[in-house]
């Protein structure tokens, strides 16, 4: 696959490392380090073109010569693959390939940070791929875990918590047998609380919050014998999350919270002790958490989202006139 180097400052950069008396590893070295440059903040998707090309330039230089930055080319390649926006699954898969042939040159010469960051984003790649059947959700799992292994709650806390968060979310969209169901949405629940009890409010909001957000609604839709005890933790986990998230610094973070907050008190008894008292204050908390989304999710244009939040709405009303009428 050949991409055209168009852009004038890449052209000028090439040609500045074509005429300068450095050794080829050092060139090499420039060529990836210009590529990640335009990964960092892409504005166009001519940064990530040019991004593409210079790393295929630099992976065509290093021959057999240079096979540690050979491996990081390819690993460039493949990131550079993975964040084109809509990928298509053709290039995922291309994407796959490089992380997977990129990683074994990685454990053999590279430090162990470098391979578990690798691991980490085949991890992705891999999950992305499942809905399209190209690829199983139990290799995305085992790429997350050989990561964990050195990314420690310790040594790296976020990258800890969104491997945590990623193996859950791979649990709870695995396809399975429904007397297997709440196995899975069991484990995804255990990742989460494996996670929360090394991440904190204090040292790590964001990655926290994420935590919390997550866990609810893994346990709102746990198959259990006990749901109100479940629904309950839900709230408390979203509760959680909202001491990071509001409206002001995390808009979009805090609507999707207290949606899902509204989700739980749809289905949950005012008073759990007497269920059949049915839950009319709890139907009109879930109708202001509902609206405030609502308004939320349209001045940021988050289309999908407004309709599946309106249609909860209208589903509630029509539940809470059915409360007046009786």
């Amino acid at each position: 696959m050949n991409f055209s180097v168009t852009d004038s400052a890449v052209k000028a950069a090439i040609a500045a490392i074509s005429n300068e008396s450095a050794t080829a590893e050092e060139k090499i070295q420039m060529l990836i380090e210009m590529a990640q440059g335009f990964l960092k903040k892409p504005k166009s998707s001519q940064d990530l073109r040019n991004s593409l090309g210079l790393f295929y330039r630099a992976y065509e230089m290093c021959g057999e010569d240079y096979l540690l930055w050979k491996a990081r080319a390819k690993v460039g390649i493949a990131g550079t693959l993975q964040i084109i926006p809509d990928s298509d699954p053709q290039l995922l898969v291309q994407a796959k390939e490089s992380y997977e042939e990129a990683l074994p040159i990685l454990q053999e010469f590279a430090e162990p940070v470098e391979v578990a960051e690798t691991q980490l984003n085949l991890g992705l790649v891999l999950q992305s791929l499942v809905p399209h059947s190209l690829a199983r959700m139990t290799d995305s799992i085992q790429a997350y875990h050989q990561a964990l292994r050195v990314f420690t709650w310790e040594e790296y806390p976020q990258e800890y918590a969104i491997l945590h968060n990623n193996i859950a979310i791979a649990y709870l969209s695995m396809p399975m047998s429904s007397e297997r169901e709440y196995l899975r949405q069991g484990l995804a629940v255990q990742s989460f609380e494996a996670a929360l009890e090394h991440i904190n409010l204090i040292d790590h909001p964001r990655e926290y919050a994420m935590l919390q957000n997550n866990l609810g609604n893994a346990l709102q839709y746990l198959m259990s014998s006990h749901p109100i005890d479940n629904n309950l933790r839900a709230i408390s986990a979203y509760e959680e999350a909202l001491k990071v998230r509001n409206a002001q610094d995390t808009p979009l973070e805090y609507a999707n919270t207290i949606s899902n907050k509204a989700n739980v008190l749809f289905n949950l008894p005012d008073d759990p002790e007497k269920p059949e008292l049915g839950n009319p204050e709890n139907l009109i908390n879930a109708k202001l958490y509902y609206q405030e989304a609502l308004q939320i999710f349209t001045d940021y244009q988050e289309i999908e989202k407004v309709e599946i939040v309106a249609q909860a709405l209208k589903e509630l009303e029509a539940e809470i006139q059915a409360f007046e009428l009786n």
